[in-house]
């Protein structure tokens, strides 16, 4: 109990001055509960399964209506010796690696490099794949978005308790499901990112800075779903259409991102609180997502400049992490 209580004094919590005291309830004020952020889990784990029924009664339909369909790949050949070092020593071995498992094997280096190839674009996520996650990201994103638009005009704390969960309950949901979802040279951010949004929700749900809180997930959902809409319309190759979006979802990223997020955080660091333990907490994490927007921002420019002069993205700095599509129709090709 003396660690328990420790961790929840109020100095770490509360401005100076404040206590727990301060804090307690009446029949006209309510504050937030940090138990009640226990539901975040059973919401995980509902969101997963809203999301698979999501997928396949919506998305993949949808998606095979408009013309989405995976690229034929070719298929590695059966080899137990080849099979073994993929799954226990590596998906891509090096020239010494190689010429090992040739000779163990009994093929030609070149054959085996090929095999590997092929495996690895076996396990490559097609594009129906991608097509129903950008999907269900979008349906997510766009609901949460005008959702929340609405709800910060709402003076119920209440409806704000439940957006702020239904929020951790998706950012947890993110989390569970990183091993299954299509990865992006930009892997190890999202972790960060995803670890840095949970932690900023958890603590300033516990210190009664909702609104605050609202405000900047907004901020970061204005410019997402335009971001899950433009790779739905780059899936169904919807050229024009996927460029113009583009290019309206990175001014909305810059320009929420590295202009209102930190003029808001400033105002209400500057303005509105004292700083204490938790205030500095928050901000040291406010930083660390500001540090991902600029990475991500420079990443977005290069890509519009590729879009406004060349016409088209030459290669998505985001891309799959695997081979590319091309890399596999011209195996395919080969192959014929």
């Amino acid at each position: 109990m003396g660690l328990l209580e420790e961790l929840w004094h109020h100095q770490y919590w509360l401005p100076p001055g404040a206590t727990w005291e301060d804090m307690k309830e009446s029949a006209e004020t309510h504050y937030p509960k940090p138990r009640d952020l226990w539901l975040c889990i059973p919401g995980a784990l509902l969101l997963i399964a809203v999301r698979c029924i999501f997928e396949r009664t919506i998305a993949l339909p949808l998606g095979r209506r408009l013309g989405v369909r995976d690229k034929r790949r070719p298929k590695a050949q059966p080899s137990a010796t080849l099979e073994g070092f993929y799954k226990l020593l590596g998906r891509t071995p090096k020239e010494g690696e190689l010429i090992s498992v040739a000779k163990q094997s009994g093929l030609p280096v070149r054959t085996v490099q090929t095999w590997f190839r092929h495996r690895r674009a076996q396990d490559h996520p097609g594009l129906t794949k991608r097509f129903c996650e950008a999907s269900w990201r979008f349906t997510f994103y766009f609901t949460s978005f005008f959702s929340g638009v609405a709800l910060l005009y709402d003076p119920l704390l209440p409806a704000l308790g439940w957006f702020y969960l239904l929020e951790l309950s998706f950012y947890c949901s993110l989390v569970i499901t990183l091993p299954f979802d299509v990865k992006r040279k930009d892997f190890k951010e999202q972790i960060v990112h995803h670890i840095a949004t949970i932690t900023l929700i958890f603590v300033s749900y516990c210190a009664n800075l909702i609104r605050l809180g609202v405000m900047i997930m907004l901020i970061h959902d204005a410019s997402d779903y335009l971001l899950e809409l433009a790779k739905v319309l780059h899936y169904m190759k919807w050229k024009r259409v996927c460029e113009a979006v583009f290019i309206v979802f990175a001014v909305v990223f810059i320009s929420s991102r590295l202009v209102i997020f930190p003029l808001i955080t400033y105002y209400y660091y500057v303005t509105k609180f004292e700083m204490f333990f938790l205030s500095c907490l928050i901000n040291a994490f406010l930083m660390i997502l500001q540090l991902l927007h600029i990475f991500w921002s420079y990443l977005i420019l290069r890509m519009t400049f590729n879009v406004i002069l060349y016409g088209a993205k030459k290669k998505d700095a985001r891309s799959d992490t695997e081979e590319s599509d091309g890399s596999e129709a011209e195996d395919a090709a080969k192959n014929e």
